[in-house]
């Protein structure tokens, strides 16, 4: 279970490509590989299927400036060479207000209407585990303004990021597929427009108007995330092989989101759906200040054909289920919009997680990039 550098050949027998992917996956690691066989279907089929950064099929060690190579998992998660690589330093042009002041603008909003908010009815918002509505481990609840959520814990964490993994199914549909389920959350979100943008100005204490443009806001994140769903494409390098190299643009797998407390609803949705759209599965904590926001999607996304454990959320405290989601080795990488990530960061290096600062403002594309990790597949030809 060591990563070993140098010229090894480990010699297993197997009895189909199914069980010699397999074999190649078990283990923490995934710079590259090689893929040998003269037929080009299962040679490919093999290509994509292993975890790993770069793979080589009928050859070996090949490189050029112009094709980026980085591993997967423990292997680390930078690039060297081609663009994705080039991303890694440069920054983007423009104006924009840097995350942690983004995470939390508007924050020091008046105090919603009613005091405590509680309403008519003593209602609390559920978690979202799995694809079902889920009461918290721990039994406990907590007092938010315009309601109560469930108090999570790090049993309730382990349960998300475990529904997450097992949601493989969600990165291997086509995107044209992955985009038609995000319409129809957006769609039936744009239903209960009314409904949210209540709940915001209740639990914010911003006006009507800008609830409603808030949940306006939001809607057409969904429409715009599955948009890019299926255009979001990889390329095909020049390098000096004679040959093709494919760079193919790949879900990072599960991915931690603790959301910012600044436009709940729309941080929440602005940073989830791009994620969805690459075919990653989420556990997302949404924002600590105002969670109803968020915490009440749950039943649009039971009305819009997601698969269970695709999009998970626990409510809480961040001190208490932050560390537990960002050490947690089955999650892949950690986005934070919810300010400083020093601890963040600390926490995520037992398996070389993925920590991204994440920023609201920021442009279509970076997120995008944010959301993928490449794959470089090298096809040599010619007689």
């Amino acid at each position: 279970q060591e990563e070993i550098f140098g010229t090894v050949l480990v010699s297993l027998t197997f009895r189909s490509h199914e069980e010699a992917i397999a074999l190649a996956n078990n283990t923490r690691y995934g710079l590259a590989g090689s893929v040998w066989s003269q037929d080009l279907d299962t040679a490919l089929e093999v290509a994509r299927a292993i975890r790993a950064g770069t793979i080589w099929v009928n050859c070996t060690n090949q490189f050029d400036a112009n094709s980026g190579f980085g591993g997967y998992r423990e292997s680390g998660f930078g690039r060297e060479g081609g663009r994705e690589g080039m991303h890694a330093y440069i920054r983007p042009t423009g104006d924009h207000e840097s995350p942690a002041a983004v995470a939390t603008a508007g924050v020091d909003a008046p105090a919603p209407a009613g005091g405590d908010g509680s309403g008519d009815i003593d209602r609390t918002a559920k978690m979202y585990i799995g694809g079902k509505q889920k009461r918290p481990d721990g039994g406990y609840s907590l007092d938010v303004p315009g309601g109560q959520v469930g108090r999570g814990n790090r049993k309730d964490i382990r349960d998300a990021v475990a529904a997450a993994i097992k949601a493989t199914a969600w990165a291997e549909m086509s995107a044209h597929s992955r985009a038609q389920v995000l319409y129809y959350i957006a769609e039936n979100l744009e239903q209960r427009t009314e409904e949210f943008a209540s709940i915001i100005s209740a639990s914010t204490g911003c006006s009507d108007d800008d609830a409603a443009t808030e949940v306006a806001d939001s809607v057409a994140e969904w429409f715009r995330w599955a948009a890019w769903a299926d255009k979001f494409d990889g390329r095909v390098h020049e390098t000096t092989m004679h040959g093709l190299v494919l760079a193919l643009n790949e879900a990072i797998g599960v991915v931690g989101v603790i959301c910012p407390d600044s436009r709940p609803l729309h941080g929440f949705t602005r940073l989830v759906a791009p994620l969805l759209a690459m075919g990653n599965t989420v556990v997302a904590i949404p924002s600590e200040a105002h969670p109803l926001a968020a915490a009440g999607i749950y039943q649009v996304l039971e009305t819009s054909d997601l698969p269970g454990g695709v999009l998970n959320f626990v409510t809480g405290l961040r001190q208490e289920i932050v560390s537990t989601l960002a050490e947690h080795d089955g999650v892949d990488a950690i986005w934070s919009a919810a300010g400083d990530i020093a601890e963040v960061e600390v926490a995520s290096a037992g398996n070389m997680k993925r920590v991204w600062n994440a920023d609201t403002s920021a442009a279509d594309e970076e997120l995008l990039r944010a959301a993928i990790q490449v794959k470089n597949i090298w096809l040599p030809h010619g007689v």
